[in-house]
C-alpha cells in the first residue's frame, strides 16, 4: 500500500506521527472507450466554450456560477489564504460512543500506522480508545478540503473514518410520510415472526458479488477465445401480494422449511440385475418383419 497522507495525531499536549493510507478499493471491473471497429482508445480534448480552443491544464481555473451567466474565477492565491489549519494534522476533539453517530454519516476508510518513534504513544491512544469503549470526534483536511472523522480501533490498527458534514444529509422528502397508513397487530406480529425466522449473524465473507464474478467469465472467455457461455437466466421477481398477511404468513413457513429441511445427499442409483439386462435387450432387440407370401 502507499501512504496518501503524512501528519500527525494532536491528542491533548501528545503528538502521534502517522501515514494514512486507504483501507477499502472498489472491484468494479473498468472499461474504456474505444472504436468499434480497430479497438483505438477515444481520447477527449479541453476546449473552450467561447472561443473553441483547446486548453491546457495550466491555463485551467477554477469557477463559481453565480447565476445569469456570470463566473466568478478563483486562483490559487484565494485558495492559500483560506484557514486551513489542519492541513498536517489530526486534531482530536472529543470522544463520544459509537452508537451516538449515525451510519448515514460515514463516507470512507482509511488506516492510520505509526511513523517513526510514535509507535509508542500509537498504541497507548489505542488501547485507551479500546478501554473507554469510545470513538474519538477529528478534523482532518484531505486533497484541500477539511473533513470530520472518527478514530476508532480495528484489528489492533486505528481505523479513520471520514464524515459527512451535517447539512451534507438531504432530508427524505416522500408523499407517502403524509398518508396515514396503519398496520394491523396481527400483520406486525407475522412481521416480526419472519424477522426472527430470517434472523443470522452477519459474515461478509458469506455474500459475493455475483454480476462481477460473470462478468469476469465473459472476459475471460474472450480473451481465450473460447465460447462464451450464457448464464442461466435470473428467476422472475414474485408478483406483488394481494393479501399481506398470507404473504407474510407464506414467507415465515418457507424461511422454517428451508432452515429446518436436511440437505439430502442424492440417492445412489441401483445396478442393473442379469436378469433385468437380458430383459432389456430383449425389449431394444427389433421385431423381425413377416416374410412376403409368394404370389
Amino acid at each position: 500500500m502507499r501512504a496518501i497522507w503524512k501528519g500527525a495525531v494532536s491528542f491533548g499536549l501528545v503528538s502521534i506521527a502517522v501515514k494514512l493510507y486507504s483501507a477499502t478499493e472498489e472491484k468494479d471491473i473498468r472499461f474504456h472507450q474505444v472504436h468499434r471497429t480497430d479497438g483505438g482508445r477515444i481520447k477527449y480534448q479541453r476546449t473552450c466554450s467561447v472561443d473553441g480552443e483547446v486548453v491546457s491544464y495550466d491555463d485551467i481555473a477554477k469557477g463559481y456560477d453565480v447565476g445569469g451567466g456570470e463566473m466568478v474565477i478563483l486562483t490559487d492565491e484565494d485558495f492559500a489564504d483560506l484557514p486551513l489549519s489542519t492541513s498536517r494534522a489530526i486534531d482530536v476533539l472529543e470522544f463520544v460512543p459509537a452508537e451516538q453517530i449515525d451510519p448515514i454519516l460515514f463516507a470512507k476508510s482509511y488506516y492510520l500506522e505509526p511513523e517513526g518513534q510514535a509507535a509508542k504513544p500509537y498504541v497507548l491512544l489505542r488501547d485507551a480508545l479500546r478501554d473507554a469503549d469510545r470513538v474519538a470526534i477529528v478534523k482532518i483536511a484531505i486533497r484541500q478540503r477539511e473533513q470530520l472523522a472518527t478514530l476508532r480501533v480495528r484489528d489492533d490498527v486505528l481505523i479513520l473514518n471520514t464524515m459527512m458534514w451535517p447539512d451534507e444529509v438531504r432530508t427524505p422528502d416522500f408523499g407517502f410520510l403524509d398518508e396515514d397508513i396503519e398496520t394491523r397487530p396481527a400483520e406486525l406480529a407475522m412481521a416480526s415472526s419472519l424477522i426472527d425466522s430470517m434472523a443470522g449473524s452477519f459474515n461478509a465473507d458469506d455474500f459475493t458479488d455475483n454480476y462481477r464474478a460473470a462478468l469476469q467469465e465473459v472476459i475471460d472467455a474472450k480473451v481465450e477465445g473460447r465460447e462464451v457461455v450464457q448464464p442461466e437466466e435470473a428467476e422472475e421477481a414474485p408478483a406483488a401480494a394481494v393479501d399481506l398477511m398470507a404473504a407474510l404468513k407464506a414467507s415465515v413457513e418457507r424461511a422454517k422449511a428451508a432452515r429446518s429441511a436436511p440437505s439430502e445427499p442424492a440417492p445412489p442409483k441401483k445396478k442393473a440385475t442379469p436378469a433385468k439386462k437380458a430383459t432389456a435387450a430383449k425389449k431394444a432387440t427389433p421385431a423381425r418383419k413377416p416374410a412376403k407370401k409368394s404370389a
